[in-house]
């Protein structure tokens, strides 16, 4: 999947590969773009996305909770277009034109499957480094250049991303495990202190020192799930 992202003024344009339209993944690709913008404008325009737009009520869209939060965090206003209305965001629709005639394997371009996720990470830098240095037709210029005198125009950014971009957290119970889903899972940290909860699914050890210390203390081990949805 990609990411497309488009400044409207300087049509400086941002593609990102990405797993999956998760929200935590569409957090970090808003943070990845801004900061290759290197400021924040004041909206940005997307789809009426789930991840984005929870609900609607009465024709007007209820934003998710976090993606208000990130929204204050930046110190920009995330709006949605109109549904079924392509005029509303024709340069994002240009930019995910380009990129799938240039990126994804197809029958026309004989580009060649990719080996791994990096290689098409490499592809997708090539393809904004040669659309953002090139001259646009409308503007004459390069975007990249035109980027230099936005800049003066834009927010400041944050030190840092949004903490959503980096998963959720669970607080360990009394007895080192964390709700998740409705599952209790065992963690290697101490009670009172939160875990982190990753994108990845991995399967869990089952040698874990604190179970073996559980067990020969002779008190059952807390259960843990042959497949944990996340990293811990």
């Amino acid at each position: 999947m990609l990411w497309c992202a488009w400044l409207a003024w300087s049509r400086f344009r941002v593609v990102l590969p990405t797993w999956d339209q998760t929200l935590p993944t569409v957090l970090a690709c808003l943070d990845v773009t801004l900061r290759r913008i290197g400021g924040v404008p004041t909206y940005a325009l997307t789809d009426n996305e789930r991840t984005v737009t929870s609900d609607h009520v009465a024709g007007i869209a209820v934003r998710h909770p976090l993606v208000v939060a990130a929204s204050r965090h930046y110190g920009i206003t995330i709006a949605t277009c109109v549904p079924a209305d392509p005029e509303s965001k024709g340069g994002v629709e240009a930019t995910v034109r380009l990129a799938k005639r240039d990126l994804v394997p197809t029958q026309v371009n004989l580009r060649e499957a990719y080996q791994s996720f990096a290689e098409l990470e490499q592809a997708c830098g090539m393809f904004c480094g040669l659309v953002n240095q090139r001259p646009h037709r409308e503007t004459g210029r390069a975007p990249l250049e035109l980027l230099a005198e936005e800049r003066s125009r834009l927010h400041r950014l944050p030190e840092g991303p949004f903490a959503s971009v980096f998963g959720q957290t669970r607080k360990v119970m009394w007895d080192s495990t964390i709700s998740v889903g409705g599952v209790r899972y065992s963690v290697p940290h101490g009670t009172g202190r939160r875990a982190g909860l990753g994108a990845g699914r991995r399967r869990a050890g089952r040698g874990h020192p604190r179970r073996c210390r559980r067990a020969r203390r002779g008190r059952p081990p807390p259960p843990l799930h042959p497949r944990p949805p996340a990293d811990l």
